[in-house]
């Protein structure tokens, strides 16, 4: 794939992975990009799967036609990326490996021998000059490994950004940017967002007219889109103004009660309410839309004297990645003891910003006609 006239991605597609990472569902692949800058001296920017060996070399050397590389540049060490950093050396052995310490680092634990490469060790600020490609050297430690870098090329005004602005599926098939990069973000990079909202800074001081990411689509138009989404999911801040219930029932008395929510919340002209049962949902889907909306409801039943165990799973999920500034409401249930509302809320004793409801919901067993009540005051003051 042609970007510039002399930049080329020279990834492949992946559609016979079905877990990403061995845990997020990927019904339409992934992509994993690469990128080759033609300039006086040729630089390759990061390897592929080591799936796709043969593929990526191929794509290479078409488009190297007969010219040798002088740079693999490593941004990121993570295997869906560096896998083929040995395969390449022995196709090209007299190329300069650039990385940063820890890159090296990192590189050693994956691969033996890697003592005999010509290494170029880079620090942030520091400019690889291609000829008239000027590459500047951003560090993006944490987002979402600690060696992670970003490269920025002057000339052409491109921010070759690692996992940054990266999304799930294949470049081979049409979707909505924006629902397959929020389900990564926060799936993969959410717990990070002080670490986001750094190089986002950093990222401001350049001229940025092409992103071009390591999975997903390169992005040309409308940047302030995928810059200002990225703001958002990285400062914990509210995308879309709504309500999220997510639940677990086992007879259907807790499911009864969050419909009777919803109904009642769409009744009062709330924007958007989403309804998720957590033992059927996609854990990663639910994570996403927790924290796109601005509100949560949190309903489970007590179950051992503990809450759900995919209620649970889902907590742990959200406060693992950092869940805060958000209003949280509970609906509980339990035969003889119902202690679900206090397990909920002191699994969120660390989180930071959170507004709790003061209505709650009790259900003893079965929705009767008090809990009516309590959901319509629940409603009210979730739509206030």
């Amino acid at each position: 794939m042609n970007i510039k006239n002399d930049i080329f991605n020279v990834g492949v597609n992946d559609h016979d992975v079905d877990l990403f990472e061995g845990q997020y569902i990927v019904p339409n692949g992934m992509a994993y990009n690469s990128y080759v800058i033609m300039d006086e001296k040729i630089a390759v920017l990061d390897t592929v799967d080591g799936n796709f060996s043969e593929e990526w070399l191929g794509n290479i050397e078409k488009v190297l036609d007969g010219r040798k590389p002088d740079y693999l540049i490593i941004q990121h060490m993570e295997p869906d990326h560096s896998a083929n950093i040995i395969n390449f050396m022995k196709v090209y052995p007299e190329t300069t490996v650039v990385g940063n310490a820890k890159t090296f680092v990192m590189m050693a634990n994956f691969f033996e021998n890697t003592e005999t490469f010509d290494k170029l060790v880079v620090k942030e600020k520091d400019v690889l000059s291609l000829g008239k490609h000027q590459l500047n050297f951003v560090f993006a430690p944490m987002v979402h490994w600690p060696e992670v870098m970003f490269t920025y090329d002057s000339t052409d005004k491109i921010l070759f950004s690692a996992d940054g602005f990266g999304k799930f599926g294949a470049l081979d098939v049409e979707e909505d940017w924006a629902y397959e990069a929020r389900r990564y973000y926060f799936g993969i990079v959410g717990k990070y967002g002080a670490q986001v909202q750094t190089i986002l800074k950093k990222a401001s001081a350049f001229d940025i007219q092409t992103i071009c990411p390591l999975h997903g689509p390169v992005l040309t138009e409308n940047l302030g889109y995928y810059l200002g989404l990225y703001n958002i999911w990285s400062s914990y801040g509210v995308e879309t103004e709504g309500v999220m219930i997510a639940y677990t029932s086992v007879y259907g008395n807790t499911k009864k009660a969050c419909e009777m929510l919803a109904d009642k919340l769409t009744e009062k002209g709330c924007p958007k309410v989403v309804l998720c049962d957590l033992a059927r949902e996609d854990m990663a889907e639910a994570v996403e839309d927790a924290f796109r909306y601005g509100k949560l409801v949190l309903a489970s039943p007590t179950y051992n004297a503990d809450i759900f165990p995919f209620m649970r799973h889902f907590i742990e999920a959200l406060t693992e990645r950092n869940y805060q500034n958000r209003t949280i409401g509970i609906i509980e249930n339990g035969s003889w003891a119902v202690t679900a509302g206090k397990v909920m809320r002191e699994m969120f004793s660390k989180s930071k910003n959170i507004i709790w409801l003061e209505n709650t919901v009790t259900i003893k067993s079965a929705v009767k006609e008090e809990n009516i009540s309590q959901i319509e005051a629940m409603a009210d003051e979730l739509v206030k």
